[in-house]
């Protein structure tokens, strides 16, 4: 059984309010300096990860060599938990996307599984980048625990195909900076899910 603890980076500019971020490299801010040193206390004090796998993106580097320096532990970067590229919304504010293009902003809000983002990605090539990652980290790791640090679509459309669910329930999950979502795969393909977007270990905002 391999054991996934699935965690998002900390907090960065851009969150609130809200914009398309994306491929934009953004450095933590102090909050989420704090937010990744609690989550790391947290997973050191109870699991026993033996790696920590991020995606190239700067914010998620240093929020999981906190988790690795706290766990004793190596990380290392995965292409495929890279966060979905928005292409011509990046960097956007969701206000000024949808006074721009209120017709193709309200399908990203109503139907994501429809959208291609102008120059960017869908959430299908996100879903097979994901996947590829997850098979590729629970055929190394068939009995072990490990700590993947993604984004809110990369985690949403890791978490959406663990549970089984179409990516048109893409906006039924939350994931919040350094939450923690703990999810065990079974040899056989079944999953347990412990628990989602769990952020009890974090400090006040």
């Amino acid at each position: 059984m391999t054991k996934i603890l699935l965690t998002r980076h900390g907090h960065v500019e851009g969150i609130h309010p809200a914009r398309f971020r994306g491929r934009a490299e953004l450095p933590l801010t102090e909050l989420g300096l704090a937010q990744s040193a609690a989550l790391a206390r947290r997973i050191a004090a109870h699991w026993k990860p033996v790696a920590v796998y991020t995606s190239p993106r700067e914010r998620c580097v240093v929020t999981g060599a906190k988790i690795a320096a706290a766990c004793g532990i190596a990380a290392s970067v995965h292409e495929g938990l890279g966060d979905i590229d928005y292409g011509a919304w990046q960097m956007r504010t969701h206000e000024e996307v949808k006074a721009e293009t209120p017709v193709a902003y309200q399908l990203w809000r109503e139907s994501p599984h429809l959208v291609r983002f102008p120059e960017g990605e869908s959430l299908q090539d996100v879903v097979a980048r994901t996947s590829d990652a997850l098979r590729a980290m629970l055929a190394q790791h068939a009995n072990d625990t490990v700590v993947l640090v993604g984004h809110d679509s990369v985690n949403r459309a890791l978490l959406l195909q663990l549970l089984d669910q179409p990516l048109s329930a893409y906006w039924r999950l939350s994931q919040d900076p350094c939450t923690l979502n703990e999810i065990e795969v079974f040899a056989a393909g079944d999953v347990r899910v412990g628990f989602i977007n769990d952020t009890s270990h974090l400090p006040p905002a």
